[in-house]
């Protein structure tokens, strides 16, 4: 097995696969990439039992064969290397020999036939839509999973195919994030599916805000994610995602509108004298202002008072302050607009031009 390759040509696939790859492994190999050379092509695999990454490039003076090689060590030693140099990599007996200039590098290997990869996913439904749509829409959610919860099955991202359209769900039981869009054709049935956290990480690295198209291919148990010449595949979470349409707050008719920025920097602000357990502010709302209060133990006290448009007389609600940050940072939009219900209900924020990006935040007792 040989190939040779320019430097920059065979970063950009190891960039994109050695993420999934653990520091920490139970077994020797998963710490390797498999390496495929094969027509004219080298595919890089990488895998982690949960989630897989498979990028491929075409290269010049090949010899097929394939090997597994250290993920971290090859990556680092490529990246290292001066711009423009050409690569040549060559299989010696069970060491990989890397040439580049006059610098040269032996690589310890295992055999392709220890690495585990994942063939076939019991392929159930297939849609397709544009990259930049479905970057946006975890980039919207993302923020809201759970991590290390005890119920597993908020560890992830629900995607929620409906007839006509896409949702991605994401919630930790204190916020919730919702961001849909319209599909180009319709779906069979409805399908409710949850990527692990790692998964969704890793897309959201992949993915990049282009004009081109992704495919999703929803398995039993697995997502497989077809972009060009890399195939994300992830295990899903096997779990019954809470109903989350039922913590949409229906009814909440008070509206307070204002620049976004405005009332982030706000609180910002009043965050630094929250109390750092339960970081809570009260947002008071009353006829063209809101006013944001924090205090702590210390008895110190922050006020920020902003004026808004608002539809309502007086109603006082407390929240998480990071929690509201992290929804506003995750909005688009200059305007923001919080609906309220009342002093015991979640607040919904939305950007005020775009009602498809919803996020829900529980009350806090203060």
């Amino acid at each position: 097995m040989q190939f040779g390759i320019q430097r920059e040509a065979l970063l950009k696939p190891l960039q994109q696969v050695v993420g999934v790859v653990e520091r920490r492994q139970t077994l020797p190999v998963l710490a390797n990439l498999l390496v495929q050379v094969q027509d004219g092509k080298v595919a890089f695999t990488g895998t982690d039992l949960e989630v897989e990454m498979l990028a491929s490039i075409e290269v010049g003076q090949a010899q097929d064969g394939e090997i597994t090689l250290p993920a971290r060590k090859l990556f680092d030693i490529v990246r290292a290397l001066p711009d423009g140099v050409a690569i040549d990599l060559s299989l010696q007996g069970e060491r990989m020999a890397l040439k580049a200039g006059r610098s040269r590098f032996t690589l310890a290997t295992l055999p392709a036939s220890e690495f585990p990869t994942i063939d076939n996913i019991d392929l159930v439904e297939q849609v397709s839509l544009p990259e930049a749509v479905l970057k946006k829409l975890m980039d919207h959610t993302a923020f809201a999973m759970a991590n290390q919860d005890v119920r597993y099955y908020l560890n992830g991202m629900l995607l929620d195919l409906n007839e006509d359209s896409l949702r991605c769900v994401a919630t930790d039981g204190h916020r919730l994030a919702l961001a849909e869009t319209a599909l180009a054709s319709d779906v069979g049935a409805r399908r409710q599916i949850i990527i692990p956290r790692k998964g969704v990480i890793e897309l959201i690295g992949l993915f990049e805000a282009g004009e081109g198209e992704v495919e999703l291919e929803f398995g039993r148990n697995h997502l497989r994610v077809r972009r060009g010449a890399v195939t994300f595949t992830s295990k899903l979470i096997d779990g019954r995602f809470p109903d989350y349409e039922a913590v949409i707050p229906i009814g909440a008719d008070k509206e307070v509108m204002l620049p976004r920025d405005l009332l982030r920097a706000a609180l910002q602000r009043a965050a630094i004298l929250s109390n750092e357990k339960y970081r809570g502010v009260k947002l008071e709302v009353s006829p063209g202002k809101l006013c944001i209060k924090a205090h702590n133990p210390e008895q110190e006290e922050a006020v920020e008072e902003l004026e808004a448009d608002t539809q309502v007389d007086d109603i006082a609600v407390g929240f998480n302050v990071g929690y509201l940050m992290d929804a506003l940072g995750a909005l688009s939009g200059d305007t923001v607009t919080v609906k309220l219900r009342d002093a015991q209900s979640s607040c919904l924020l939305q950007a005020s031009d775009d009602e498809r990006i919803r996020h829900v935040i529980m009350p806090l007792r203060l």
